[in-house]
């Protein structure tokens, strides 16, 4: 049996001259805007246009593009490794904002002719604006050209033992790090998001907490001084709080060291080695906060591909459909969910 693993992720420009139609296709995204046509694409147009200056900055650090596709590409490597021992399995990438997006990816995937596919979004928490897009634009693209092998959706994955274990792992030498020049706190934090979304039910808040609670046992240290806390808002709306912000002024007046750990991001890009490499570490450092450590994503950890591969075969010994969670097929959400793709198809006008 021939299978696709497609790996989902938000995509990045590959140049500076691609910032500003990467910025257009976030913002055209009726998931992130909900307004319809023609206002969305009138408004996409005029935030690209304002907040591309801003973007090109933060990619200069970064030798002119994002480094997200190269990561995914080395993560969809190590995961067919996994799974070759498993059966015949080729990954594909399919990319939300940017090339190669679920267009140009489907095509390949009917090229390859699999007997079955397995999306796998690389968001362990679920939310209508990455996940839930993504499977939107992948089920339009596959429509398009008539792509009809049978589907299994991995939807989230936010207390997967390979994930959290791989994470406290990672964090356990910063904190001791951080402990040598003053009390650490853990400052678990994950991508922002309108509170609006959050309380049309979108369950993206309630999964980050399961991660880190789930990241927290695995650490096993007692009274371990720990918050959750979300980076990258922007504009007037009300996000998800508290804000990095906040919490990196909040342990500097409590004295305390600070670890920063990325729980919703798996692979390295612009939010992690810009915004909390250096725009928070610079912030920190203004507030004479003692010592300020970052714990890597978990990439291509070996643990981490291994939970990613027993996902998608335990995905295959089931029928297409249902969404898979856990190594158990466990759900995280309950069934009737309003922001789970699997209960009700999103339409994009």
């Amino acid at each position: 049996m021939k299978v696709a693993v497609i790996l989902f992720n938000l995509g990045g420009p590959d140049s500076l001259e691609a910032i500003r139609p990467f910025l257009f296709n976030l913002f055209n995204d009726r998931a992130i805007i909900a307004i319809r046509q023609p206002l969305r694409w009138l408004l996409a147009q005029l935030i690209s246009r304002r907040r591309a200056p801003v973007a090109r900055k933060i990619y200069q650090h970064l030798g002119g593009k994002s480094p997200l596709l190269e990561m995914t590409r080395v993560q969809a490597a190590a995961l067919q490794d996994q799974l070759a021992e498993a059966g015949e399995f080729k990954t594909f990438i399919a990319m939300r904002y940017w090339h190669p997006m679920a267009r140009q990816t489907a095509k390949e995937v009917k090229a390859y002719n699999p007997d079955r596919i397995i999306l796998l979004p690389l968001y362990p928490q679920f939310s209508t604006t990455t996940t839930g897009s993504s499977l939107t634009d992948w089920a339009r693209a596959a429509r398009a050209i008539k792509l009809t092998a049978p589907s299994q959706t991995i939807c989230c994955y936010p207390s997967l033992p390979g994930l959290t274990h791989t994470i406290a792992r990672l964090t356990s030498p910063s904190l001791k790090q951080a402990a040598i020049k003053a009390a650490p706190r853990a400052l678990f934090v994950a991508h922002g998001l309108p509170m609006k979304i959050v309380e049309a039910g979108d369950p993206y808040a309630e999964h980050v907490e399961r991660t880190v609670q789930s990241i927290v046992d695995k650490l096993g240290i007692k009274n371990l001084d720990w918050v959750i806390c979300y980076q990258s808002r922007v504009g007037p709306l009300q996000w998800l709080g508290p804000s990095a912000e906040d919490e990196i002024g909040r342990a500097a007046r409590d004295g305390k060291s600070i670890v920063m750990v990325p729980v919703s991001f798996v692979s390295e890009h612009s939010e992690t080695l810009v915004e909390l490499d250096m725009e928070y570490r610079k912030i920190a450092g203004e507030l004479g906060v003692a010592a300020y450590e970052r714990v890597p994503t978990v990439s291509d950890e070996p643990a981490f591909m291994a939970a990613l591969k027993e996902l998608v075969v335990e995905a295959l010994k089931g029928g297409p459909g249902p969404a898979i969670t856990t190594g158990n097929g466990a759900r995280v959400c309950a069934a009737d969910c309003p922001a789970c793709p699997l209960n009700e198809e999103q339409v994009d006008v």
